[in-house]
């Protein structure tokens, strides 16, 4: 039996074999190589976020990435490459986590009012950014704006909001990417 195991393992095919049957079309080289990796990215994902949804969202970004090509195996291993993208997309998204947070508590202030030493111009300039803030989310499709709402104001994760909208979770994810990138764009004054 040892020898069975031992010769099936020499029989089967190297990351980098198994990447450029992948570029050829062989769709059983990406299943391969997802039998071979997903357990490690999804782990290591898992470890830096810490919420096994988003582990599982990045996975399959990753596992998507490598399929589109961005592994260039004269680069180095495809193992590293796997968990350096990991690590990197998942600090990404701690990043964005932790803006998005800083983004409500600014809001929230706002709305809770200022503590009693504001000044009337300083109440002036926060109720112009308010107002402006309002005009460039009112600006936005219906579908993005709503996405961010429900994300942003009702606390929904994109699944949430994908279930309770009936809308495939990349639709959702895309009109949120669209939406954030366009209020970056009309609010670029407020941010500098």
């Amino acid at each position: 039996m040892a020898t069975t195991e031992l010769s099936e393992s020499m029989a089967q095919p190297s990351d980098t074999q198994l990447f450029y049957a992948l570029r050829a079309g062989e769709r059983t080289a990406m299943v391969s190589l997802y039998r071979r990796y997903a357990s490690v990215v999804y782990g290591l994902a898992l470890s830096i976020l810490k919420n096994p949804q988003e582990a599982e969202d990045l996975s399959q970004e990753i596992f998507l990435s490598l399929w589109r090509g961005g592994y260039n195996p004269e680069r180095g291993s495809l193992s590293s490459y796997l968990m350096l993208l990991t690590r990197s997309r998942a600090l990404d998204k701690l990043r964005a986590r932790g803006r998005k947070l800083k983004m409500i508590e600014r809001v929230g202030q706002v709305n809770l009012g200022e503590p009693s030493g504001v000044t009337p111009l300083e109440r002036a300039t926060v109720d112009e950014c308010c107002e402006r803030v309002r005009e460039a989310v009112a600006s936005l499709p219906l579908k993005e704006r709503q996405v961010l709402e429900l994300s942003v104001f009702s606390g929904l994760s994109y699944p949430q909001i994908a279930a309770q909208t009936g809308t495939p979770l990349g639709t959702i994810k895309r009109w949120a990417r669209k939406g954030m990138l366009q209020l970056k764009e009309d609010l670029k004054a407020l941010i500098e």
